[in-house]
C-alpha cells in the first residue's frame, strides 16, 4: 500500500521521462511566474507519500505547505467529499443556506480560541482572503483605518495582503499598496541584538511595536494588530508567549484588535488544533484568527472567526463572496473536524515533534551549517548558516539540500527571509519507518553538502 510504502527511484534521473514530458507541457502552458521547483509529476497519493508518473514513490515532508495534515486522499474524507457531490456542489451563502455550512460555522466556534463568549464564522476561500476579511473586519468593527504587521510576515498575494507581507519578493512591481500598513521588528530570538538575553530581546522587540504608535500611526487610529503564532515564509520563527502576552496588553489598553494568522500553524500543526490555544491558556487569547490550508484536507476553503459582538459590527455588504463555504468543501472540512479530534492529530504532531527535534538538535551539534532548531509541535524549521558564530544565511546549501532530497525520494521546502532555512510540514499521518527514512535522507544531503 502507497500509504506505508518509502520512497524509491526507479528511475535513472528525476524526472523520469514521463514526468519531463509533462512538465516541458506545462513549461509552454502555464506562466513562468508560477514556478515548480521540483521534479515531480504526481500520478497518486496516499498519506505522507505520493508516486509520479513514472512509478518513482516520494516521502512528502512539504504537504501542499501545510495543506495536507491529515494525508493525500483519506478515504474517510473522500467518502464523505462523494456524499455530499451526490447532492449538490454549490449552494450560494446569500441565496440559499446549506446545513453544513452553518454545522461547520457551529464547530468554529466552538473550537477556535478567540476571546467572546459566543463567537461567529465567515468562510472563504483561501488564506489571502480570509486575512483580508479579517483586516475589514477589523476595521469595520473599530472604524479605525490601519494597522500593524512584523518583519518576516507572509500574509497572503492580493494587493492587501502583499501591502501586509514582508518579503517584497512576492510584491515585485505590484505598487501602488493601500496605505495604514505599518511595520515593526518581529521577536526573532535567534537573530536578535547582540548582547541581549532573551527576556531583554523580549523587551526590546515589544518597545519597538510601542515605538510605532509615536512615529508611525497613533494607537487611537490602529484597528488591529496582525500576526502569526509561527511565521511561516519568514523561517519557522515561533512568537515567545511573553510577547505575546505583551501584545495582548498593548492590545487592550488601546482598544486594539489581536488578529492571528493561522493559515499554516493551524489544525493539528502545532500540537494543538490551533497554534492560539497556547495564547489562550497563557491568559492572550487573540479577537479574530484565520485559518485555511488544511481545513478541508485540499480543498479550498478558509474562515474568519471572532466574538459575535465583533462580527456583528461589520458593516452588511462588505464580506462575503460567491464561493465562500461551498457545499463539498464544508462536507470535507466537517470530516477533517471529526477525524483530527477522534484520532487525535494534535498529539500525532507532538510525538512526530519530540523524535525530529531530538534527530535536528543532533545535527546542531554534530555539524557546523545548522545554527538553530526552532518551532511548535510538528511545524519546525532548521536554519543554515556559514558558520555558528556569525550567523550568516547559508542558502545555497539549503538549495543543494532540498535538491539532492528529491533525487533521493525526499521533497523539502526552503523559507526564511533569506531562503536559509528548511521547514518541515509532513502530513501528520507518516508512519514511523517513512519520518526515519525522511530523517536519513536528510541528512545524508547535509553530509554531502558540507
Amino acid at each position: 500500500m502507497l500509504r506505508e510504502a518509502l520512497p524509491k527511484i526507479i528511475t535513472s534521473t528525476v524526472p523520469g521521462p514521463k514526468a519531463q514530458a509533462i512538465m516541458d507541457r506545462r513549461a509552454a502552458s502555464i506562466p513562468n511566474a508560477i514556478k515548480c521547483g521540483y521534479p515531480c509529476v504526481i500520478a497518486r497519493g496516499e498519506g505522507a507519500m505520493f508516486e509520479d508518473v513514472d512509478g518513482n514513490i516520494f516521502l512528502d515532508w512539504i504537504g501542499g505547505v501545510g495543506v495536507l495534515n491529515i494525508g493525500y486522499s483519506n478515504p474517510e474524507l473522500i467518502e464523505a467529499a462523494k456524499a455530499q457531490c451526490d447532492k449538490y456542489f454549490h449552494a450560494m451563502q446569500n441565496i440559499v443556506v446549506h446545513e453544513g455550512f452553518i454545522e461547520l460555522a457551529e464547530k468554529m466556534n466552538e473550537i477556535v480560541p478567540v476571546k467572546g463568549d459566543k463567537k461567529k464564522t465567515m468562510f472563504a476561500n483561501s488564506g489571502a482572503e480570509a486575512d483580508e476579511n479579517a483586516v475589514k473586519i477589523a476595521k469595520s468593527a473599530t472604524g479605525r483605518p490601519n494597522i500593524i504587521v512584523f518583519s518576516g510576515a507572509f500574509h497572503g498575494r492580493t494587493v492587501m495582503t502583499m501591502a501586509m507581507t514582508a518579503k517584497k519578493s512576492y510584491s515585485v512591481g505590484m505598487g501602488p499598496f493601500p496605505d495604514g500598513v505599518y511595520r515593526t521588528e518581529f521577536p526573532y530570538l535567534y537573530r536578535k541584538p547582540a548582547g541581549l538575553t532573551d527576556d531583554e530581546a523580549i523587551q526590546y522587540y515589544i518597545d519597538k511595536l510601542e515605538e510605532v504608535f509615536v512615529e508611525a500611526t497613533p494607537a487611537e487610529y490602529v484597528a488591529a494588530i496582525v500576526f502569526e503564532p509561527v511565521q511561516g515564509e519568514g523561517g519557522f520563527v515561533p512568537a515567545p508567549i511573553e510577547w505575546v502576552k505583551a501584545v495582548r496588553a498593548i492590545c487592550d489598553k488601546y482598544g486594539i484588535l489581536m488578529v492571528c494568522d493561522e493559515v499554516q500553524s493551524g489544525w493539528a500543526r502545532s500540537g494543538r488544533m490551533f497554534a492560539s490555544q497556547y495564547f489562550a491558556e497563557a491568559g492572550c487569547a487573540p479577537d479574530i484568527m484565520t485559518t485555511a490550508k488544511s481545513i478541508a484536507g485540499g480543498l479550498p476553503l478558509s474562515a474568519i472567526t471572532a466574538s459575535q459582538e465583533i462580527m456583528d459590527k461589520v458593516a452588511p455588504g462588505t464580506i462575503g463572496g460567491t464561493y465562500n463555504g461551498n457545499a463539498v468543501a464544508v462536507a470535507a472540512a466537517l470530516k477533517v473536524v471529526e477525524i483530527m479530534k477522534r484520532d487525535d492529530y494534535p498529539g500525532k504532531a507532538l510525538a512526530i515533534a519530540d523524535k525530529c527535534m531530538a534527530k535536528f538538535n543532533e545535527w546542531k551539534d554534530k555539524y557546523e551549517v545548522v545554527g538553530d532548531v526552532r518551532g511548535v509541535g510538528s511545524m519546525m524549521g532548521v536554519e543554515f548558516v556559514k558558520t555558528k558564530a556569525g550567523k550568516e544565511a547559508n542558502a545555497d546549501v539549503v538549495n543543494k539540500i532540498v535538491a539532492g532530497a528529491a533525487q533521493k525520494g525526499l521533497l523539502l521546502e526552503s523559507a526564511g527571509t533569506y531562503g536559509n532555512v528548511i521547514r518541515f510540514l509532513c502530513p501528520l499521518c507518516v508512519t514511523d519507518a517513512q519520518l526515519d527514512a525522511g530523517l536519513e535522507i536528510f541528512e545524508a544531503c547535509i553530509k554531502e553538502n558540507i
